[in-house]
């Protein structure tokens, strides 16, 4: 009786059409996830879920040297000298 009940209520909450389409959705779902427990499957078919090859890149090039500054005459080592 709460099978029906609950049966009853998804129809009601979904629809008439999401219905077949969510059990199709979770029936596959749950295929994929036995299927990946197990290890079974097919290993020959090229499957989404495999990443492409690693693409060579090229590293990005070197920074310049920064250009050396006399300590004398930074705007940090200015003091004034008092007399």
């Amino acid at each position: 009786m709460e099978i029906i009940g609950l049966l009853i209520l998804a129809l009601l909450l979904f629809g008439a059409k999401r219905l077949p389409e969510i059990g199709r959705s979770l029936g596959s779902g749950m295929r994929e996830f036995k299927e990946s427990v197990s290890g079974e499957g097919k290993k020959d078919e090229g499957s989404s879920a495999e990443l492409p090859p690693p693409v060579a890149t090229t590293p990005p090039p070197a920074a310049p040297p920064a250009p050396e500054t006399d300590d004398a005459s930074s705007p940090e080592r200015e003091t004034e000298t008092v007399s």
